[in-house]
Parts: C-alpha cells; structure tokens; sequence
C-alpha cells in the first residue's frame, strides 16, 4: 500500500526490513520461498530504480523475472553502462516482445551504440505478458500475489488460442480504414448485411482494445522459420510492400499463421464449425480456393507403401496403376489424395469417413507422425478434416468430391482464360543484348529482331541475348542460365546452398542449382511446359507478344490473382516413383532416391521441423545426460560450452527432447526414409547411444 501511495523512501525502508528479517530466519534455518523473497528484491529495485544489486538478486532467484531485467536495464543506463543495457532489455524484449516500454529503451540504447533497429524476437507459443505501466515514476510493483511464469503448452482443441484471443469476422463495410498505415482501421458496430471475408483478432487480456486484421498466412515463399513483425511497421512506418508483404503486421497475425502452418487451427475452427449456431458451409470449391491444389485418385497400395510410391492409372491399361513392376487394380486400390504443387509437392490421403472419426486434428501426426496410421480416428491434415466435414454434412462420396473439383476447374478456366500470360505468374520476362547488358544497359531487339535497340546495332543473334526476370517482390532485373542439361530432369529444382549461405558459388563448371528464386521459377516454368532451352523459351515468347495468342493457350493454365490454379492436364503425366513427404520431393530414379535420403539437408529434416527452434527453452542436448555438480555449487564457468545440464530442469527438457527425437527418427525408419546401414546424423548422433 505504501508503494502504491507513491511514499517511494517508507516503501525502501520495509522491503530492507523485511529482507533483513528474511535473512535472519534463514540463518535460523527457517525456511523462507524463494518466490516471496524475488517479488520484496524487485519491488524494492522498483522503487529505487537504480538498486541494481536488488536486480540482480531477484534474477538469480528467477532469471525470466521480465519486469527486474527491465529494471535492471534502466539502472545500467543510468549509470552510463549502455552496452550492458542493451544486452538486458534484450533479453526481456524475448518475454514481452510487443511491449512499448522495452521497445522505445531498445530503440534509445541501439542509438547511443549506434547500432541497427534489431528485429523483435517472436515466440512461436502463446504468450500474452506486458508490463503494465512500466514508465511510472518508479516502475510497477510485482505485488504480493504469486507471478505467472511461462503458460503451459497449449492443448490441442477446436480453437487453441480460445483463451487469450478473440476473433471476429467482418468485411469491409464494417471494418473501415481510417489513415494511411497498415493498421488504421476502425471497427464499426452498426448493423448490416455482413460479408464475413475477413478476419479480426485482439487479445482478450491486452489494454489495447482493437481489432486487427489477421491476412491470409503467406503460402508462396520457401520459409519455415518463425514469423516476425515487419521492421518498418514495427517502427511506426508504413510498409514497403502493402498488400505483398509476407511479415506480419501484428503479434495476433503471428499466432494464427504459425498455429495456422503447423496445422493446429483452420480459420474456420476459430468460430466454432460444430457449434449449434454456425453458418458455416463447406463445399468443395471453397475448399480449393482456400487450399488450392486438386483431388485426384492415386493408387492406396502404392501410396501406403514403405517408402511412398506415387501410381496413377495405367495409360495402357486403365484398370491398373502405373507401378513398373506390380500392377495393382485401380479400381478396387484407389483412393482419394490432395495434391498440392508449389515449392514442393505435399500429398495428404483422404480417408473415408466412417462412424468412429472425431471432426478433430490428430495431435500426434502433426508432431512427429501419428504410429496408428489409417487406424487413428482423428484427422491427419487439415485438408482431411475438411472433407470429413464436407461428408459430415453433405454425405458427398469421394467419388462426388472428385467430379466437383472438375467443375469447378473448368469453370474457373473460363472465367479466367482472357487473363492467361507467358511466363511464371509472378516473373516478367524480357530478352536484352548480352552486351549492352554487361555495360549496365537494357537494349531489346529493333523492330527487324536483326540487330539491338542501342546506338551500338549490336547483333542480335541466340549466344548474344541474354534473358532477364524480374519479381513482384523484389523488383529487380536478374539474369537467367541456361536450363541444366542434367538427366534425369529432377522433379523440383532447389536453390544453391552457397547461394542460399549467402556467398558466392564454389562450384567449377555449370552448376545445376538455381542461383535465385527468379531462376528456380522460369526453370521450373520451361519443365513444366517441355521448353528445353532459351532458344525455344524466345520463340514462344515471341508468339506471345502477338495479338490473339492469350485466347489460344487459355486453357492450358489457369491462374487467380497471381497463384496457379492447378488444373487435371498440369498432373496428367504417369508418375510411378518414391516420394519423400518430409521433403516434399518426388524422385523418378532409384539413383535420386538414394542420393535424397543420404543428404545432410534431408536428414536434418528428419529431426528439425520448422517451428523446433522456439519449442524449447534451453540449449540444444549435448549426449551427456547429467546434472553438473560445479553449476549446482555456482563455480562452472564453461556457461553455454558445459557439456552437462545446468540444472534438474534442462535435464529434464533434455531428456523429453531426446524422446521426442527419437520419436521422429522411428517414423522416419518405419516410412524407409532412412537408409537401413546410416547411422550418421551429425549433431543428433546420441540418439543412438544409450543413457549412462
């Protein structure tokens, strides 16, 4: 009460009192909570603000204490410690990453160090935690009740993130802009006939009342790492890129896409689908226009075999499938399969829906893969779980679902077919003189194609033009090699990992690794499209340059707004080779299947999954699974470097990761991802030792 009375000097006096008292009890042995004696060092640390030593006392009782490590930041900048300080508010911006008071000290310390505007770090868990008045005269007190630490893992539910978000839908009668940054929009409360296409967010226990429009996740880019805000935003700037931006906005958009990406939520679970009151209608194509992709049938025996086999009907004999070797009947193996094309090729089966499954996700499959397989009675995709609910309501049959999809694709090939270009949907394409080029000039052919548009006339001829492409994203002209010759034509092309490192390729000679994204898309663009080469890639390009051309090619691919729709002739080739669902990658040779399954990049993906950074809470096992008795005693001085635990509760983590490993690693093993004899998995290879 005295705190709060603001009696700042009376408040110091009874927390000294009642640590010294503290202190006497436990001389006497008596024993006092740990917990209590953290809340009197950070209130007191409060109240003088630059009680440093009381800081650093309360975070060696608890080093997550976020308030005592903002305080402990405002005490060294004080006392002219700027990099110390820095290096504290840091550390707190990971507890409250969205809170302005860290923020705005981030902001002061980096400009006295003269430092870049680092990027918020962003925990993929929800976690709803601020500061609270933090820039009082003397800081908030932590108050007598017990401190919530870190929130248990979230169960999986219909809506995990019920408990400290709400979400709203509303349209863009309802939900207005008001100014010109990304987030100026007001909501309005006045009836009307709403659309309900868009999505609103908040949380339910934030000081900050609005809502805020949570986009569709980004689904066109290769990365799998944590979702964070853009800088400019987060700054209070406008956004670079709006409407193309793959960052998000806001801290309610980063927990619905990463949930999102692992499967947890769908958008439409958020309101409760199995409620009394939902309004909610699947129907076939509102599933492909939020998924994409096709359904399409696949041969079951094929598919559920150890390692994948993707078989499609027989173009010779259409009641069997294309395996090379065992032909299976088609027609009694089939079954239903959603196929997704994009970076990488994703398959998810369809079950038939049968009295025992629950309209639910399967926690386990989204994890480290779901033992029971068919047998299990949840969903394992969300695509599933669709479905099940479209049979649920419709009792549609498989077969209903696949002639459905047909219509719906033909009929978006008409409406769209006028608006059908050459090229990748996200790339424009130019040929210029290689000669001008590497001068830093753009010269296109003259009107006659025999010499360049330059006051040079260079000749135009195939070894002296050169192809450039420019993204929507990054709007810049890059240059494009040759497709690689190599055969087999692999399924998708990836990226060069010097590349991708950020440095320069070592490789000596034509390497056949894109050495852009720009690159990937136009090889994977003439794949797809059977052009072998630039020459050809010129002439249709040519071709399409002239009137008329759109309407003869307009069925041959369709898009909206930007993304492929995938139509039945973009997979009617006869596929009967291994396919590897971790990576996404399919592989027509036994040779590329090898060679697949030993790389490090796949074996890394066998344990590393794309949110486990920010899954544990301390450091990355070591083998050696022991607590270390110098830590216990406070005299280890290896830090980050002891090969030991630092504590029972890392043990503990160690050792739950360690079953969570091994866990992925058998699925792997049973799927025939691993190879039977390879036992070399670098950092993860006490896995396969036993515990001392």
């Amino acid at each position: 009460d005295v705190f709060r009375e603001g009696e700042w000097t009376k408040s110091i006096e009874m927390y000294t009192e009642a640590l010294s008292i503290a202190d006497y009890a436990d001389s006497e042995e008596i024993c006092v909570a740990t917990s209590l004696l953290e809340k009197l060092y950070a209130n007191r640390a409060a109240a003088t603000m630059v009680k440093y030593k009381d800081c650093e006392k309360a975070l060696y009782l608890n080093e997550g204490n976020y308030k005592a490590l903002y305080r402990k930041a405002k005490s060294l900048k004080e006392m002219g410690r700027h990099q110390e300080a820095y290096e504290a508010v840091a550390k707190c911006s990971l507890a409250v990453p969205q809170d302005t008071s860290v923020t705005d000290l981030t902001q002061d310390l980096a400009k006295i160090l003269g430092l870049k505007i680092r990027k918020a770090y962003v925990r993929s868990k929800v976690c709803v935690r601020y500061l609270n008045n933090i820039e009082s005269p003397m800081g908030m007190a932590v108050g007598m009740p017990e401190v919530k630490g870190l929130p248990a893992a979230v169960e999986l539910a219909k809506n995990p993130l019920a408990d400290t978000h709400e979400f709203k839908q509303a349209c863009s009668s309802c939900y207005v802009k008001t100014g010109p940054g990304v987030l100026d929009y007001t909501l309005h409360t006045e009836e009307h006939k709403c659309k309900k296409d868009a999505l609103l967010g908040r949380f339910k226990h934030s000081l900050d009342k609005k809502w805020k429009l949570i986009r569709p996740r980004p689904t066109k880019t290769q990365y799998v790492g944590p979702y964070y805000i853009c800088k400019e935003v987060a700054v209070g700037k406008e956004c670079l890129y709006p409407g193309h931006c793959t960052f998000a906005y806001c801290q309610e958009e980063i927990d619905v896409w990463t949930l999102e990406r692992k499967g947890f939520i769908s958008r439409e679970l958020l309101f409760d689908p199995y409620g009394p009151n939902s309004n909610i209608r699947l129907t076939v194509p509102k599933i492909l226009q939020e998924h994409h992709g096709i359904f399409m049938f696949l041969c079951g025996v094929c598919f559920d075999h150890k390692p994948r086999i993707i078989s499609k009907t027989n173009k010779d004999d259409l009641s069997l499938c294309s395996h090379p070797v065992t032909k299976h009947d088609f027609e009694d193996h089939k079954c239903l399969v959603h196929i997704l094309k994009e970076n990488t090729v994703r398959y998810s089966k369809i079950r038939p829906l049968s009295p025992q499954c629950q309209l639910d996700l399967c926690r386990h499959e989204v994890r480290y893969g779901c033992v029971r397989e068919d047998d299990c009675f949840y969903a394992h995709s969300l695509i599933e779980l669709k479905v099940w609910m479209l049979q649920h309501g419709l009792g549609i049959t498989h077969e209903s679902i696949v002639q459905e999809a047909k219509k719906f694709w033909n009929s978006t090939a008409l409406l769209q077919g006028a608006q059908v270009r050459f090229g990748p949907p996200n790339l424009k394409m130019m040929f210029v003189c290689g000669q001008c080029w590497r001068n830093g000039q753009l010269s296109e052919a003259d009107k006659n194609k025999k010499y360049c548009s330059a006051k040079a006339r260079h000749m135009w001829a195939k070894d002296r033009r050169v192809v450039l492409v420019s993204s929507h994203e990054r709007k810049k002209w890059t240059t494009v090699r040759p497709l690689p010759t190599k055969k087999p034509i692999p399924s998708q092309f990836e990226i060069c990992m010097h590349v991708t490192a950020g440095k320069k390729c070592q490789y000596i000679g034509n390497c056949t690794f894109a050495h852009s994204l720009e690159e990937r898309d136009l090889w994977t663009y003439m794949k797809e499209n059977n052009i072998p080469d630039m020459d050809q890639l010129y002439e249709q390009w040519l071709q399409s340059q002239k009137p008329g051309w759109g309407d003869e090619t307009s069925n041959n691919s369709v898009r909206e707004n930007g993304k492929q729709i995938h139509m039945p002739t973009d997979y009617a080739e006869e596929v009967a080779g291994n396919h590897c669902w971790l990576c996404g990658k399919n592989c027509n040779s036994e040779k590329q299947w090898q060679q697949h399954i030993t790389s490090e990049k796949h074996k890394d993906r066998v344990f590393n999954s794309e949110d486990d950074q920010n899954c544990w809470q301390y450091r990355f096992p070591t083998g050696t699974f022991k607590v270390c008795e110098r830590f216990l005693k406070s005299t280890c001085t290896e830090d980050e470097l002891c090969k030991l635990a630092h504590g029972e509760q890392e043990l503990k983590e160690w050792m739950e990761r360690r079953e969570f490993l091994l866990m992925k690693l058998a699925k792997a093993r049973k799927d025939h991802l691993i190879a039977p004899n390879d036992n070399d998995f670098g950092k993860y290879s006490f896995l396969l030792k036993d515990i001392i």
